[in-house]
Parts: C-alpha cells; sequence; structure tokens
C-alpha cells in the first residue's frame, strides 16, 4: 500500500475509532501528506528510518518550528504503529525516531484588573441603548467576549453552541470539547446578562437578516444571520483585547488563558481548573500555574526592596 492511500484510512481510523477532533486529524492528515509529497507516494514497506529523519530534516530547513518537528514526530508515530497493528508493515520505522524538545512558550495573559476594565466598558455601551433598536453586532460581541472569559471556552467549542445548550438560570453552558467531550462549565453573571441581552434583542435581529434560516439553532450568528465563525472571533479579540496584552494580532485562546490563570490566582484548585478546561492530562493545565508564579516573580523584582540586592 502506497502512503497516500494509508494516510486516507488513518484518517478514517481517527475519526471513526479514536473520535478525535476534526482539526487533529487535518493536521495529522496535513503533516502525513507532505510526507507522502516528500517520497513520491512510495510504498509503506520502503519506508524506514532514514527516510523519516531526512524529512524531519527537510522540514527544519523550510523553517519549521520545533513544536512542529515535535508534531510531525508524533504523526509519523501514530501512523506507522497503526500501520504495523494492522499488518501493512513487518516492522514499525518511527520507533527509534526522537523528537526534537518543545521550547517551553508561556501564554499571552491580560491582567484582571484590564480584563474588567474591558468588559465593565462594553456593559456600560450596551447598557445605554438596551433596547430593541441596539445594535445586534455590538451586542453579540459583548455576549461572546463575557462567554469566553467567564467559562474559560476554546474558539470552537463557543462557535458550536446552540440556543438549548445555555441554562440562563443555572448560568451553566454544556459544551463539546476536544474528543467529542462534552462537559458543562459555568460562567457568572455577567455573561449571564449580556446573554439576556443579547438573545432578546441581537440574536432575533441577526437571525432576521437570513431568510433561510441558514443559523438554524445555533447560539452566535454572524452578520448575515448564519453560525458565527472562529474567523470573526478571531478578528474581534484581536481588535478589543491585542492591544491591552500587547500584540497586534490574537486569538480568543489568549481569554481562556487569561480565565485559567485567574481563576489560579483567586485560590481555585488545579483540579476544579481542569475540569473547567476540559483538560484530559492535568499537566496540560499545570502551565498556568507556571504563568501564575513568572507574575509572581516579576511584581517581586519590582516591589521587594532587596529583591536587586
Amino acid at each position: 500500500m502506497r502512503i497516500s492511500a494509508a494516510v486516507e484510512a488513518y484518517a478514517r481510523y481517527l475519526s471513526d475509532v479514536r473520535r478525535l477532533a476534526p482539526a487533529t486529524i487535518r493536521a495529522y492528515r496535513a503533516d502525513l501528506a507532505d510526507l507522502a509529497a516528500h517520497t513520491a507516494d512510495a510504498e509503506l514497506a520502503d519506508v524506514d528510518i532514514e527516510t523519516l529523519r531526512e524529512w524531519l530534516w527537510a522540514s527544519s530547513q523550510d523553517g519549521a518550528s520545533r513544536s512542529t518537528l515535535a508534531r510531525r514526530t508524533a504523526s509519523m508515530r501514530g501512523f506507522f504503529g497503526w500501520c504495523d497493528e494492522i499488518g501493512e508493515l513487518d516492522a514499525d520505522p518511527s520507533v527509534r525516531l526522537v523528537a526534537p524538545k518543545r521550547g517551553r512558550t508561556l501564554p499571552k495573559v491580560a491582567t484582571a484588573q484590564a480584563m474588567s476594565q474591558v468588559l465593565d466598558a462594553a456593559a456600560e455601551a450596551s447598557a445605554a441603548d438596551a433596547s430593541a433598536a441596539a445594535d445586534p453586532v455590538a451586542l453579540r460581541d459583548r455576549a461572546v467576549l463575557e462567554l469566553l472569559y467567564g467559562a474559560a471556552l476554546r474558539v470552537s467549542e463557543l462557535c458550536g453552541l446552540d440556543v438549548d445548550d445555555v441554562d440562563r438560570d443555572r448560568r451553566t453552558a454544556r459544551v463539546l470539547g476536544k474528543g467529542s467531550k462534552e462537559r458543562v462549565v459555568p460562567f457568572g453573571l455577567p455573561a449571564g446578562l449580556a446573554l439576556d441581552a443579547y438573545l432578546s434583542h441581537g440574536r432575533p435581529a441577526l437571525a432576521a437578516r437570513n431568510a433561510a434560516g441558514a443559523g438554524g439553532a445555533a447560539l452566535f450568528l454572524g452578520t448575515r444571520g448564519a453560525r458565527l465563525g472562529p474567523r470573526s472571533v478571531y478578528s474581534l479579540v484581536s481588535r478589543v483585547i491585542g492591544p491591552i496584552v500587547g500584540e497586534r494580532t490574537i486569538g480568543p485562546h489568549a481569554l481562556r488563558h487569561s480565565a485559567a490563570t485567574h481563576l489560579l490566582d483567586g485560590g481555585a484548585d488545579l483540579r476544579s481548573v481542569q475540569e473547567m478546561l476540559g483538560h484530559a492530562s492535568l499537566g496540560t493545565t499545570q502551565i498556568y500555574t507556571h504563568v501564575s508564579s513568572e507574575r509572581l516573580l516579576a511584581t517581586y523584582r519590582i516591589a521587594h526592596p532587596r529583591a536587586q540586592r
């Protein structure tokens, strides 16, 4: 079997059996398609560890980062391990492949004070015009920002929400996370008020812009009445949050990072934060303890009288 045919079969396995997230499958498929192109779509049996090392070296020469090389190594290990299990290979050529160590990059976070100022300003602006004539996009944007931060959601989870997924009385949302794992997350009163205003005045106005009802049951709608897409959320966050963390472009994950860090700063235990974020491993959540430690160290160096001695 040639690599390209095996890759398609592997992608179906990841989707139907492993039930990985579509974005994860796309990343694996893209990596392995690049490997197939590098080898001129060779037969699986003709691939050895030197072939794989050459591909990683070529990737590094093309400017691939350490994290990309580490992911490509993981992609190959999973793929060739599966090919070995189903009997397409006599031996797995990726077994002795060593992945480059990933550099640890701490996520960008906004301070709790800065987040409060931005979100309170949005609330005051919408409260000044809380009638049916209010700008539906402004109402939606305020609700999006409040929910991203208030419930520490991934952008895919936010965009995938339907109206019925939100319990406005209990202030909880049922979200579908990575690996199609469902969890229920809480959100605070400001997010609840923003959602109430949006569902009362914003969403009906946006839904009316699409006579075909393209938005369906989606909670958040775009300007044309269809389900809101991640690109629009990225643009909103970059415009509103980017300036307060000193970045020209920044994604919605910055609000999730900020929420997790502020929860830990406020005394939340690590396992509770892990459950809220939907992390499979506690180790993934622990990066936020490093963020808090870095901020403590920076404050100490500035404020303690003997820090510089």
